[in-house]
């Protein structure tokens, strides 16, 4: 059964990759790749940030499974190049962009104080990535400087001082919706392990490609801010009590060394743990940031059925937690329980990249599985699935990384596989 679903959504993502590709139109004066179907009701116009990243994988796997190199090299470089046009001089870079114009929310700027969200720290990983597959070509070296540009505002203004953690301005458009641990917290109050996770590999990424352009000095001073931010990771978001990284609250009050309530002692920390056991928990693995001795007890806590496991993959919040729930919503999506592709992908990526081969395959059929049986009963894959039953929760014909599930089926057949950087 499993050998007939993974043929079926082969032939699926082959057949129906280019849908995710759209020309240029309006602000977007490149072409560009968005993350469904011309019919679907939600993203069929939309330029994403994170979502175009993981459009690449796919894209580089379709060319590689059918010896087409290069075939969608202008959509992604063009993704890139539109929202490289898009940053401000402040390295102010747009969420989402639209042929009509970027998606605008609050005040991202050096003006408006830094107050909202932008573009999340993946734009150097998708240019190593498409450099590795295509060469180092001229248009990478003219990304450099507005990536750096984009990097350093980051460092500015999303890292807190005390803990050198990362942190996000507001809960809006954080890719993970309505993750409890920054859902209708305060602004600039949590340290996510999400966004500490990908800032890492973002650092790392810029200072590969850095390198890439004969330029090691740089390229060192990346790679040690990236290490310093692991650094802080392990410091002040993993809990040795339950064995595994959470997100941390920032939202202390200064020390006042004149407060006669607290002067006698005053704290000696500068977060506190938000034990809200999401998937995120998990990125560290993906992200290399753990050791094997972290990695080990990590892995132990995915495999309990009464959170994480389920039939159908890993549940992005533990079924334990008070928030946990499986209702369909769109803006904000439900992050809440429901398995989605990309978690399941990068739990897998990495349980593969700390030594658990049969886990990764266990995981790898079961998202086969749960794809393979929507796609044969309803024709197309959808955004979200109930955990335990595996029936499509919300939007028909989303494609985005759900066709990661190529990337395992590569894996589990043991050709060549296209990753992330």
């Amino acid at each position: 059964m499993i050998e007939r679903w993974m043929r079926s959504l082969t032939e699926h993502v082959h057949e129906h990759g280019a849908q995710m590709t759209r020309e240029p139109g309006g602000v977007l004066t490149h072409p560009y790749t968005v993350p469904s179907s011309p019919d679907s009701p939600y993203y069929s116009s939309a330029l994403w940030d994170w979502d175009s990243w993981f459009i690449s994988v796919v894209l580089g796997q379709i060319e590689a499974d059918r010896g087409e190199p290069g075939r969608f090299a202008a959509y992604e470089r063009g993704t890139i190049q539109n929202f490289l046009d898009h940053t401000d001089a402040d390295g102010v870079m747009p969420i989402l962009l639209k042929p009509d114009g970027p998606l605008r929310h609050g005040d991202p700027s050096r003006a408006g104080g830094f107050a909202e969200n932008m573009h999340k720290p993946v734009i150097a990983q998708q240019t190593a990535l498409l450099a590795r597959r295509g060469g180092h070509d001229a248009w990478v070296a003219d990304a450099l400087p507005v990536i750096e540009r984009f990097l350093e505002r980051y460092l500015e203004s999303h890292v807190h001082a005390e803990t050198g953690l990362a942190y996000w301005q507001s809960d809006f458009a954080i890719g993970v919706d309505n993750d409890p641990s920054v859902y209708y917290r305060p602004g600039r109050s949590t340290a996510s392990i999400y966004l500490n996770s990908l800032l890492y590999r973002e650092l790392l990424a810029f200072g590969s490609l850095l390198e890439d352009a004969d330029r090691p000095a740089e390229s060192v001073r990346w790679r040690r801010r990236a290490q310093d931010l692991a650094d802080a990771v392990d410091e002040h978001l993993w809990d040795e009590r339950d064995g595994t990284y959470y997100s941390a609250d920032l939202n202390l009050r200064a020390i006042d060394p004149d407060d006669w309530l607290h002067r006698g002692a005053p704290r000696a920390w500068s977060a506190v743990l938000l034990r809200v056991d999401s998937w995120s928990s998990f990125l560290p693995m993906w992200a290399g940031i753990a050791s094997q001795e972290r990695a080990d007890r990590m892995r132990a806590r995915l495999q309990e059925r009464r959170t994480f496991r389920a039939g159908y993959g890993v549940r992005t919040l533990s079924a334990l937690e008070k928030q946990y729930d499986l209702r369909a919503s769109n803006n904000p999506s439900n992050w809440l329980g429901p398995v989605w592709g990309i978690s399941n992908y990068l739990v897998f990526r990495g349980l593969q990249k700390y030594g658990f081969t049969d886990d990764a395959r266990a995981l790898a059929e079961e998202t086969v599985t749960l794809f393979g049986r929507d796609l044969e009963t309803t024709g197309c894959l959808h955004e979200y699935y109930h955990p335990d039953t595996g029936e499509p929760i919300m939007t028909r014909n989303f494609q985005n990384w759900n066709f990661l599930v190529l990337n395992m089926i590569a894996w589990l057949e043991g050709r060549p596989v296209v990753a992330e950087f």
